[in-house]
């Protein structure tokens, strides 16, 4: 269970990050559907953590390795955009 509560952060952090950037893009359909995946992940996340607070610590390691990623893929696409 410790895995799917870090996997669940981990995904939830990157449909943040992709929801702010649709904000950003004024792409409002994209944006709530990002919107809904996060309630989704979230909540599988908080009713873990509410039954047993052992569950912070992969949520919270789920939450940086999820920003991390979303971080450096977004680098590396603008990256190989100047490239070209």
């Amino acid at each position: 269970m410790y895995l799917l509560v870090f996997l669940a952060m981990v995904l939830a952090d990157i449909c943040w990050a992709y929801y702010f950037i649709s904000i950003e893009q004024r792409k409002s359909i994209l944006a709530g559907l990002w919107g809904s995946a996060i309630y989704i992940f979230g909540a599988f996340t908080v009713t873990h953590y509410i039954n047993d607070i052992k569950y912070l610590i992969p949520a919270v390691l789920g939450s940086f390795v999820g920003t991390m990623i979303s971080v450096e893929y977004k680098k590396r696409k603008e990256n190989a955009k100047n490239i070209n």
